[in-house]
């Protein structure tokens, strides 16, 4: 048994898949199943009441010459009409009197016999069989008549294009982007109509009414020549069923939207046109994600059933089938009809049983099965008929095309894309029973309705007062948001006046329209992996305001054309996979910079091989430039010659082995920093003495070996980073930079840090960790009166000279990682270093004098690195800086 639950979604697939049936396809359902009846009404005839009565036509003759008549039979004969025989004496008249008729001379038992006999014998195939083999060929078409729907390779297509149409009637957003769209293409009429038909004044006196009363009159008469002024019959004709029985309401409200929102209005006033009522009402946040997760649907349906056409190829062989098996039938069935007779002569074998040669049979039911092969042909004629129009209607359409041609005509649905291969063929099939059912689906199809969707629902959930609330303040101050991976703008961004930071991540469409006017605040864009498109009444806004530009791509191509457009911007930072054959070099067309008349800052990260010599273009302008070239060799630098008025360069990641020449043609640079490259000797320093500006040389992160005399002839020198390198010792010459204020010696070799150390009166830092440096110089502390920072952490000094006293602007001091045993009491003469600026271990500060250790603690906050009792917090057990620590320090940094 089966229970409900199993047979319902059996009656709702059947349900569905009357949708993709045709007109001709219902018809010959309904032919199929009145020729099955035919059948089953013959077979069942047949069956129960189907026999031929026989009588017997002459009498055997027997060899003598003498007719043969049964012995039960011999004595009396009568008739059918005759009486039985009286008892009669005498030589009566009537003794010897016979009646009317044949004798038959046979029992009834006889005719059972001869009568099964000469069923056999006498009736042809054709009228014992036909009825089974009309049942057979009935159930044969009524299997191939919806083959197509129920192929393995066709029918999971069907199901899911049925069911995503189901969700497309039910979805609200078809509603409301067919409304949309019904009133765009109303307001583009009536744009047309003023333009031919302007508006006439109103008449200036009562006199005039009548005119236009007339003229009104007979513009209702001749309405049929305005394309606008039409009566609708919709009100008279019911709308089609909707096949989904959730959308009732809607099939009836998009069907009047269909018509152009026109409204029926009696003849005895003028029709007129207006706009639809209903007003668009916004999606909820559930139904915009299962809109949105709908669209994808359709988008990978899409794909799917476009990549082959097995569904048409199955329905056009299922459809020659049955052409062929109607052909067929008809060929041996048409000489059957002649083979139908009422009479039949039979000539039984078993003549000695009967004692006739000969009988005359007739067939009951030879009538009936005459007329039934009758209907039955004509019904098959008429179905054969559908089938050669099928077939032409398959060879005259292109069904593997499709095109929305009626949506087209509205100006919002205008981008609807044509379709091929099976998915054309399923709407040229769900066309035949409602056109209004494709429209649903295209809303779905459209990318303009797409967008519109993701309007909404960025002005959902992205409105003004979410795009305020996550709008931070940076340090310095500047009003900074960041939107990640959102399909596009949502338009509330444009009403923040007062954002001055934008940060875009990951945006698949943003797009930049004149309500960036709006915006009268920003000043610094930043674009991660987002090809943002720019509007023409849009640019000139950026143009005029922009400052600051982020761009981090994949390749240069997707460096949007508009940015070398932006005249009044001032930093440039590029990010992406740059190189001489396929980055700036060959993507930017030659002379392309020139519009930057106002950049100043390059920042470049990628991988070039040599400096572009596009940027000579903006060398007048430009004073700072940046790469990071990720580890590949920066081969030619001839490009730099031409940026005489740079001020700071930074080369870093270019694997270079020595000084470039070009720098000599640098003589405004002030800063200069090849960081994490693969210097090795800096001999070319003695050509830098031309650059007499130059205040800031940092060559952290290489393989110097050893720091050459000339270094001396930098006099201008603030700062010398030398970090991270193999330096066993330090020349004299270092020494006589008389303006040296920060010297960055930290990740070397050094033993011993000389004493013509003294001569650097102007230093402020001093960076000495992780060398092996085993004590100070006594000069450091009588002379550098000015040092801030001192880093000797990591070392293997033992003692602490006792005229650090003399440091009193010392405000930190890492002495962790060495070998020390105590700390001097002098400590607390360096009133700079309470409140966490002397980093030392736990068990080390202990040492100090209670009195030193008390001054040292006084101002450390709650989670600083003492607390009033001397003992440090348990988040502090570990040697390192505390956040309070870091911040004191950087801030420091920032002041020298």
């Amino acid at each position: 048994m089966f229970s409900l639950s199993e047979l319902a979604p059996l009656n709702q697939h059947q349900s569905r898949c009357k949708l993709l049936k045709p007109w001709w396809e219902v018809f010959m359902d309904y032919l199929v199943v009145l020729m099955l009846m035919a059948s089953v009404l013959a077979c069942t005839e047949q069956l129960s009441r189907d026999r031929v009565v026989c009588i017997p036509s002459d009498p055997l003759v027997t060899a003598n010459g003498s007719d043969h008549i049964p012995s039960t039979s011999r004595d009396v004969a009568l008739t059918p009409t005759s009486k039985p025989p009286t008892h009669v004496q005498g030589n009566s008249p009537n003794l010897h009197s016979t009646g009317r008729g044949r004798r038959t001379h046979l029992v009834y038992q006889q005719y059972v016999y001869i009568s099964q006999v000469c069923y056999h014998e006498a009736l042809p195939l054709c009228s014992r069989f036909f009825p089974y083999m009309a049942l057979l060929q009935s159930l044969l078409l009524v299997a191939s008549g919806s083959f197509w729907l129920h192929f393995p390779h066709t029918s999971a297509r069907i199901e899911h294009f049925l069911a995503i149409l189901a969700k497309c009637c039910e979805s609200p957003w078809t509603s409301q982007a067919l409304s949309h769209a019904a009133r765009q293409e109303n307001i583009q009429e009536k744009e047309v109509v003023e333009e031919r038909w302007p508006p006439k004044p109103p008449p200036s006196s009562s006199s005039s009414s009548a005119p236009v009363t007339n003229t009104r009159r007979s513009s209702i008469d001749s309405g049929a020549d305005s394309p606008l002024l039409k009566r609708s019959d919709s009100a008279s004709s019911a709308a089609p069923p909707s096949p989904c029985p959730s959308t009732l309401s809607c099939t009836s409200t998009m069907s009047s939207i269909s018509l152009g929102s026109q409204v029926h209005i009696p003849s005895s006033k003028p029709p007129l046109m207006i706009d639809s009522p209903r007003q668009v009402i916004c999606l909820d946040k559930s139904d915009g994600e299962q809109a949105r997760a709908l669209f994808e649907r359709v988008r990978k349906f899409r794909s799917h059933c476009e990549s082959s056409d097995i569904i048409y190829k199955v329905y056009l062989a299922q459809t020659i089938f049955k052409l062929l098996m109607v052909t067929l039938i008809v060929s041996y069935t048409i000489p059957l009809l002649s083979s139908f007779s009422f009479t039949h002569t039979c000539h039984p074998e078993e003549q000695a049983l009967v004692g006739y040669a000969t009988f005359e049979c007739i067939h009951v039911l030879s009538s009936l099965i005459r007329k039934l092969l009758v209907a039955y042909l004509t019904l098959l004629g008429l179905y054969g008929l559908l089938n050669f129009y099928t077939i032409g209607w398959i060879l005259h359409s292109s069904l593997r095309q499709y095109s929305f041609h009626s949506l087209k005509e509205l100006c919002s649905l205008r981008d609807v894309p044509d379709l091929r291969n099976d998915l054309a063929f399923l709407l040229h099939m769900l066309d035949q029973y409602d056109p209004l059912l494709a429209q649903r689906l295209s809303v779905f199809l459209s990318p303009v309705s797409e967008s519109r969707l993701l309007e909404e629902n960025l002005e959902r959930r992205w409105g003004e007062e979410k795009l305020r609330a996550i709008t931070s303040v940076d340090a310095e101050g500047c009003s900074k948001l960041q939107l990640v991976a959102l399909p596009r703008l949502p338009p509330a961004l444009f009403t923040l006046s007062q954002l001055q930071v934008l940060k875009l991540e990951l945006i698949a469409d943003a797009r930049f329209t004149a309500q960036v006017a709006n915006m009268t605040s920003l000043r610094e864009l930043h674009l991660y992996h987002c090809t943002a498109a720019v509007d023409p009444s849009a640019l000139g806004v950026l143009q005029e305001r922009l400052e600051v530009l982020h761009l981090t791509f994949t390749q240069a191509s997707e460096i949007p054309s508009w940015v070398l457009s932006l005249r009044s911007l001032h930093e440039l930072h590029l990010s992406g996979r740059l190189s001489s054959d396929s980055g700036v070099g060959r993507s930017w067309a030659l002379g392309s910079l020139r519009q930057l008349r106002h950049l100043r800052v390059l920042v470049i990260r990628g991988m070039l091989q040599r400096i572009p010599g596009e940027l000579c273009e903006v060398a007048c302008s430009l004073v700072r430039l940046e790469i990071y070239n990720e580890g590949t060799r920066l081969l030619v630098l001839t490009g730099l010659k031409r940026m005489v008025d740079l001020t700071e360069l930074l080369l870093q990641d270019c694997q270079l082995e020595r000084l470039p020449s070009a720098l000599l043609a640098l003589t405004n640079l002030r800063t200069l920093n090849l960081q994490h490259n693969n210097l090795r000797t800096l001999e070319e320093l003695l050509s830098l003495a031309h650059l007499r500006r130059l205040s800031c040389l940092r060559l952290a992160f290489n393989r110097v070996l050893a720091l050459p005399a000339s270094v001396g002839v930098l006099r201008g020198l603030e700062l010398l980073d030398l970090s991270n390198n193999q330096l066993q010792s330090l020349p004299p010459a270092l020494f006589t930079l008389r303006r040296l204020r920060r010297l960055l010696l930290a990740g070397n070799l050094l033993e011993e840090l000389p004493a013509e150390v003294k001569s650097l009166q102007l230093l402020t830092e001093l960076d000495l960790s992780r060398n092996r440096v085993e004590s100070l110089p006594p000069g450091l502390f009588n002379s550098c009166l000015e040092l801030r920072i001192l880093n000797v952490a990591h070392n293997s000094i033992s003692s602490l000279p006792r005229g650090i006293a003399a440091l009193s602007q010392l405000c930190r001091l890492d002495l962790r990682g060495n070998s020390l045993e105590e700390l001097p009491a002098e400590l607390g003469c360096c009133i700079g270093l309470h409140g966490g600026g002397l980093l030392v271990e736990d068990w080390l500060f202990l040492s100090l004098p209670p009195h030193v250790r008390d001054f040292l603690s006084r101002s450390c906050s709650p989670s600083g690195t003492y607390s009033e009792d001397h003992s440090r917090p348990e988040s502090d057990s570990f040697p390192y800086l505390s956040p309070t620590q870091w911040s004191f320090s950087s801030a420091l940094e920032s002041q020298i």
